[in-house]
């Protein structure tokens, strides 16, 4: 277990996030039932040194909904500690339950995360009024750390109403922004709400999303090509999306086949977490 400094942010808080997240993989071993610390501090060094502005921890590619509460905790205390002063830390902490997203996001804060994100959960059909209650109790745990909401209509089985952003801005003042991992810009489009910060997942939309007003993005590419996905948010360019989507067709999907590459560059082994079978 990693040691790590409990801490809440001053009063005030801002949003901190910006630029380039790598949604970070989550270095796992034992054929995927453990998580390997021991590697989190050299994979955080890699992705520094590939420019990343911060790591978005425990997402889609971080296989934060398939890890124990205990684990997912344990991953957000080495992540803090690999990334100290050097990176911001998101993290995710969205979870089935509002009672176990809100002990999530709680602990993140203490934990010294730089802000805290939680997805629509999947499965049940939420109302409008259950969604808003959900995020309300998330951002209330972390407060005052930026919370942002993540969108992924793919893997919550549904989009999050843009209603329910709007009334969340009345209920949470420290609402920053949204991660959205949706496609095409047509449905990212109507999440570009004046005074929230976006982030898109999907790199191809980099240049449309920043010239619409985006913050920047989250990017599971940037967990493996870090570089590329960098340079496209600083200056972005057709020529910068060509490499983008053929860097994709490489690693797609990220889970597992970026921990391929990885491995095969020896940052992490290419276990996952089951039922997802890992790569070669």
């Amino acid at each position: 277990m990693c040691h790590y400094t409990a801490r809440m942010p001053a009063e005030g808080t801002g949003p901190t996030l910006k630029g380039t997240l790598a949604a970070a993989l989550t270095p796992l071993r034992d054929g995927g039932t453990a998580v390997d610390t021991a590697a989190i501090g050299p994979y955080v060094d890699f992705l520094a040194a590939g420019g990343v502005d911060g790591i978005f921890a425990l997402g889609s590619t971080g296989e934060g909904v398939l890890l124990e509460a205990d684990e997912r905790r344990h991953v957000v205390e080495a992540f803090r500690e690999a990334s100290e002063s050097r990176l911001d830390l998101a993290v995710h902490a969205g979870a089935m339950s509002t009672q176990q997203t809100v002990a999530l996001a709680e602990h993140a804060a203490l934990a010294g995360a730089d802000a805290v994100a939680v997805i629509a959960p999947p499965y049940y059909p939420f109302t409008a009024d259950g969604l808003l209650e959900h995020f309300a109790a998330a951002a209330a745990a972390c407060s005052p750390l930026p919370f942002y909401v993540y969108e992924f209509e793919a893997r919550s089985g549904y989009a999050i109403p843009v209603e329910v952003v709007q009334r969340l801005r009345e209920r949470a003042p420290n609402l920053a922004g949204m991660k959205i991992s949706d496609k095409p810009f047509s449905v990212v489009e109507p999440y570009l709400l004046e005074g929230l910060d976006l982030f898109v997942g999907f790199e191809p939309m980099i240049p449309e999303a920043l010239a619409a007003g985006a913050a920047g993005s989250v990017s599971g590419l940037a967990a493996v090509f870090p570089e590329a996905v960098v340079e496209l948010v600083r200056e972005p360019s057709a020529e910068g999306v060509r490499r983008v989507e053929e860097l994709r067709a490489l690693v797609d999907p990220i889970l597992p086949k970026g921990k391929a590459e990885l491995a095969r560059r020896g940052l992490m082994r290419v276990d996952v977490r089951s039922p997802i079978v890992p790569a070669t």
